[in-house]
C-alpha cells in the first residue's frame, strides 16, 4: 500500500503540526498507510505540546519532487562481467534492449556494453583465443557430454578443417589449444598426445574407449556437441566474457535519488537511450530508458492547514494531491484531478479534523483529544481570537473533557511555552512562524510570533527592520511585515521593511506610521491582517 504524507505548510504552527499528526493517525485507523511530516522545524510551543502528550516528533520532508527512484526504471536489468558475450546479447534481445549495465560480484558498476558493441565484436572481431568458464562453454555449445579438469578453459583454438596429414604437419598442438574436430581418428589422437587444453567433438562423435581413457590420463576437457563446426566457430568466441569487449567512452550513470527533472534535461543533451542507475555505494540497481521516464510513481500527499503553492511542500505538482483539510481562504493550488477538499470557517484546523474523526465514527483517545485541544487553543488564542466559532468553543470543551484539561489553565501554559525569544537572532524570529501570499503575481510575506511583553522586542527592533529589509530585498517581495501580538492584551506592534511603510499605513489606516507602532485589538493573522494588506496590494 503506497504512503500517504500528511503535513501543513512551511515554518508550522502549533495548529498546521497537529493536524497533521491527528489527520494521520486518524487515517491509519480506517487502514491506510499515513504518515505525518514536517517542512521544517517545530518551533518551542509545537514542541512543548508534542512532549505534553508522549508524542513523536514527526520526520522532515524536504520535498515530493520525482526522484529516479519512483521512476517504473528496468529493476536488474544488468549482467555479470564475467559472464558470456552470449548471454549479454540473449538478455538484451529478450527485453528488448540496446544496452545493458556490467557489475562485479557485488553488484558494484562495472561499465555498460551496447548491441552496437556486440554486434562489432560478432562480425569484426578474428580473434581465436578463448578464456571462458567451463561450464559456460558445456551450455553454450549445448554439450551432450563431457569431460571435465577445469573450471575455466584458456588457449586458442583451432578447426580440423583440412586433410589430416596437412594439419598434423602444419597445426602445432599443446596445453593451450582447444580443438574442434569431427570423426577424425588420427587427428585426435594427435590431439590426446599433445595434450590440448580442450576438445570440442562435434555433431556427437564419441570418442572410442580407449581414447576417452588417454583423455583422462593427459587430463583433457573433452565436450561433444551436436553442433557443426561452423555454428561452433561462429559462437566459440561468444563464450567470452562480456568484460573482454571493447567498449568506447565512460560511462554516465544517475543515482537512484537523483530528481527526474535533472535526468529529462541531462538526457535531453547526451542523447543516449539507456542509462544505469546506481546507489550511493556505485551498487547497479537497473537501466532506465528514456522512454520510460513518463512512467513514475508519484508520492501521495494531503495538506493541512493550507491550500496555496509558496506555502507548501517543494516539487508539489509532482505529487498526487488527495486532499486539503484548511480553515483559510481558497488560495492558487490547482488539480488536474477531483479531490477531497474540506474548507471551513473556523478557527483551526483542528477544529475540522476533530469532525473528520466523528464523521468517520473513530475514537478519540485521550492524547489525540490533547492534540486536537492544542492546536485549537494556539490557533484562536485560547479562543478570544476573532476567528473564533462557537463551533471551536463547543469543540475545544468536548476535547478537554476527553483530555482532563482546563482550557484556561492549560491555554496559558501552551502560550507562554512559545513566546522567549532568548538566543535567537532577528531572522530566527521572522522566520518562526513565517508565511507568503501570493497576490497578483507577486509574492507578499507576513510573519507573526506571539508575545506577553513587547519591552524584550522593543530592544532588537533595529535589527528586525533591517533583517526584514533584507529578506525583502533578496527575493524581491512585495511587502515584508512581521507582527508582534501580545495574546494577554489583544493587540500587535508591527514592524515592516522600509519600502512597506506606505502599505502598512494605508491597510491599516494610521496617520503616522512608525516601526513598532501599536495596533488595538488586532490579533488575527487570518482576518485582520493578511486581507488588509492583501486589498491594498491588489489595487496598486
Amino acid at each position: 500500500m503506497d504512503k500517504i504524507y500528511i503535513f501543513g505548510h512551511k515554518n508550522p504552527d502549533t495548529d498546521s503540526v497537529c493536524a497533521s499528526i491527528a489527520y494521520a493517525n486518524l487515517k491509519n485507523k480506517l487502514g491506510l498507510n499515513a504518515e505525518p511530516r514536517l517542512l521544517s522545524p517545530i518551533n518551542p510551543e509545537t514542541k512543548f505540546v508534542l512532549n505534553k502528550f508522549n508524542l513523536e516528533e514527526p520526520k522532515y520532508l524536504n520535498d515530493v519532487k520525482v526522484k529516479i527512484k519512483d521512476v517504473k526504471f528496468h529493476k536488474n536489468y544488468l549482467i555479470n562481467e564475467n559472464k558470456p558475450i552470449i548471454d549479454a546479447f540473449n538478455m538484451m534481445n529478450k527485453h528488448s534492449i540496446t544496452g545493458i549495465p556490467l557489475v562485479n560480484d557485488d553488484n558494484k558498476l562495472t561499465g555498460y556494453v551496447s548491441l552496437k558493441e556486440i554486434a562489432h565484436e560478432m562480425i569484426f572481431n578474428e580473434s581465436i583465443k578463448v578464456n571462458s568458464a567451463f561450464e559456460d562453454l558445456v551450455r553454450i555449445l549445448e554439450a551432450s557430454e563431457f569431460i571435465k579438469f577445469d573450471d575455466n578453459i584458456e588457449g586458442y583454438a583451432h578447426a580440423a578443417t583440412f586433410d589430416d596429414a596437412s594439419f598434423i604437419r602444419d597445426i602445432p598442438l599443446d596445453n593451450e589449444s582447444i580443438l574442434i574436430v569431427g570423426d577424425r581418428t588420427s587427428i585426435i589422437n594427435y590431439a590426446l598426445n599433445s595434450k590440448v587444453k580442450l576438445m570440442i567433438i562435434v555433431k556427437d562423435k564419441k570418442l572410442t574407449k580407449e581414447q576417452r581413457k588417454q583423455a583422462k590420463e593427459n587430463k583433457i576437457n573433452v565436450i561433444c556437441t551436436p553442433k557443426s563446426s561452423f555454428k561452433i566457430a561462429r559462437v566459440l568466441c561468444l563464450a567470452n566474457p562480456i568484460r573482454n569487449i571493447k567498449r568506447g567512452g565512460s560511462v554516465i550513470t544517475f543515482n537512484k535519488d537523483d530528481y527526474l527533472t535533472d535526468f529529462v534535461e541531462a538526457t535531453a543533451k547526451l542523447k543516449h537511450t539507456n542509462y544505469p542507475i546506481v546507489d550511493n555505494d556505485n551498487v547497479c540497481l537497473g537501466m532506465l530508458r528514456t522512454i520510460d521516464a513518463h512512467e513514475v510513481n508519484k508520492k501521495k500527499i494531503i495538506l493541512v492547514d493550507h491550500n496555496m503553492v509558496a506555502q507548501s511542500v517543494d516539487g508539489l505538482y509532482e505529487a498526487d494531491l488527495l486532499e486539503i483539510v484548511d480553515h483559510h481562504n481558497i488560495g492558487d493550488i490547482n488539480t488536474t484531478n477531483p479531490i477531497n477538499f474540506r474548507n471551513m470557517a473556523v478557527g483551526s484546523s483542528c477544529t475540522i479534523v476533530y469532525f473528520l474523526y466523528k464523521e468517520n465514527n473513530i475514537k478519540i483517545t485521550k492524547d489525540i483529544a490533547g492534540l486536537l485541544l492544542s492546536g485549537i487553543v494556539s490557533d484562536t488564542l485560547m479562543l478570544k481570537s476573532p476567528t473564533t466559532t462557537e463551533v471551536d468553543k463547543v469543540v475545544a470543551k468536548e476535547l478537554a473533557h476527553i483530555a482532563k484539561l482546563n482550557i484556561n489553565k492549560y491555554g496559558l501554559e501552551l502560550l507562554e511555552s512559545g513566546v522567549s525569544i532568548d538566543g535567537m537572532s532577528p531572522s530566527d524570529i521572522i522566520f518562526k512562524d513565517f508565511k507568503i501570499y501570493n497576490v497578483n503575481e507577486r509574492n507578499m510575506v507576513v510573519s507573526q510570533v506571539f508575545t506577553t511583553d513587547y519591552k524584550d522586542y522593543a530592544l532588537i527592533e533595529n535589527d528586525l527592520v533591517e533583517e526584514l529589509d533584507k529578506i525583502q530585498a533578496n527575493h524581491d517581495y512585495a511587502a515584508c511585515v512581521l507582527f508582534v501580538t501580545n495574546f494577554l492584551t489583544n493587540e500587535s506592534n508591527v514592524l515592516y521593511a522600509h519600502k512597506c511603510e506606505d502599505l502598512v499605513a494605508t491597510a491599516f489606516n494610521i496617520r503616522h506610521v512608525e516601526e513598532g507602532f501599536l495596533l488595538k485589538d488586532v490579533v488575527s493573522r487570518k482576518k485582520q491582517i493578511v486581507p488588509y494588506l492583501m486589498d491594498v496590494l491588489e489595487s496598486r
